[in-house]
């Protein structure tokens, strides 16, 4: 008897859930198909009935990421313009992020090296992420001028993702602070209280 389709959507999340906190831990090289469909608590065997290859099953990961992360910002009404992006970066500027044995990481500071090593439905989907930070940004600025707020917006997602990517990348804790306060200040300067 075939499987309901509702079966195969579940199944298949349970797959991309388990890739993205694999991919998250291990990145794309570090990880095998076996050890994400054992990770999911299936078999090899049921992988290709939803991903043609492992960069497919990587896009799919990245993307389920600005699914959540839109479906949380959606849910928070309690907060909008500045104070928004003041709290967003505040959460995200912040050393709970360092961890490299975090499952839940934004695949913005977890994975960039992957993805730009992956081909272009990867890319894509990295770039989704990227565009809804940046859109996040933008529609909690203030400024009449939808040209500034771009500029802005993509200033702060590059001072946000750079800022952390940077102070992941090193081990000296008064260092890494030192990049969060200089990214957290980069923000202030633009305008945005912190």
């Amino acid at each position: 008897m075939p499987y309901t389709p509702e079966h195969r959507a579940r199944t298949k999340k349970k797959v991309i859930d388990a890739a993205r906190k694999q991919f998250n831990l291990k990145g794309f090289d570090g990880v095998s198909i076996d050890q994400i469909m054992k990770a999911a608590g299936l078999s090899r065997g049921g992988f290709y009935h939803h991903f043609k290859d492992k960069e497919q099953l990587f896009a799919a990961s990245v993307d389920s990421f600005c699914e959540d992360f839109a479906k949380t910002v959606d849910a928070d009404t309690t907060l909008s313009g500045p104070a928004l992006i003041e709290a967003f970066m505040n959460g995200y500027i912040d050393k709970t992020q360092l961890a490299h044995d975090d499952e839940t990481l934004c695949p913005m500071i977890a994975v960039p090296s992957d993805v730009s090593r992956q081909g272009p439905e990867v890319k894509i989907a990295y770039q989704r992420v990227l565009e809804t930070m940046l859109g996040l940004f933008q529609d909690n600025l203030n400024s009449p001028s939808k040209t500034r707020n771009r500029k802005v917006a993509l200033t702060l997602c590059m001072i946000t993702v750079g800022g952390m990517v940077l102070a992941r990348a090193i081990d000296d804790s008064s260092f890494q602070a030192e990049l969060m306060a200089a990214a957290r200040e980069g923000a202030k300067n633009l305008g945005l209280s912190n």
